[in-house]
């Protein structure tokens, strides 16, 4: 029975799963590449939680720049601790990068990083895919050199500005 059907489950399931997997970026190449990067300046929540809550705080510094009248720039965090060394848990800064003349929201911190080398991995796809592949191809690189990852590291996605296209993630660690 499932030899006439399989065609039919071909067309049903798994193509519009390909086909969703690709609008998301999921087959877009990492860019991995040594670099300067910053200055920053972000204002930020602190967030001590479960890596999968991590957008909960990002909507709420967002809802705070909204109700300060203030331009929020790219989504940013600063990952103080690594996920794997505790079930998941991380300590991280979230919010948004500042303007240089901008006013630090009302409930929110102030944050600086100054320029410095890095690591850079950097891919074009969905906020929800994009971390897993930019670390997966940062982690392989330094594996490479006999090196590996080194928190904190700093996530920034800016968005596309368009409903129907994917932003670009960069995560940047430390040289």
């Amino acid at each position: 029975m499932f030899k006439k059907q399989w065609p039919a489950f071909v067309l049903a399931f798994v193509l519009p799963l390909l086909a969703v997997f690709w609008w998301w970026g999921g087959f877009n190449p990492v860019n991995v590449t040594e670099t300067e990067a910053g200055p920053y300046r972000y204002a930020y929540l602190d967030y001590d939680g479960p890596i999968s809550n991590v957008r909960k705080s990002h909507r709420t510094a967002l809802d705070r720049f909204t109700a300060s009248r203030v331009a929020a720039g790219d989504t940013i965090s600063v990952i103080l601790t690594d996920p794997r060394a505790a079930n998941g848990k991380v300590r991280a800064q979230l919010g948004y990068t500042l303007a240089d003349s901008a006013p630090i929201p009302e409930g929110l911190k102030e944050g600086r990083i100054e320029r410095r080398p890095v690591y850079v991995a950097q891919v074009q796809a969905a906020v929800l895919l994009a971390p897993s592949k930019a670390y997966q191809a940062l982690s392989d690189t330094l594996a490479s050199r006999g090196l590996a990852i080194v928190m904190p590291t700093v996530e920034l996605y800016r968005p596309s500005g368009q409903a129907n296209r994917i932003g670009i993630f960069t995560l940047e660690m430390n040289r």
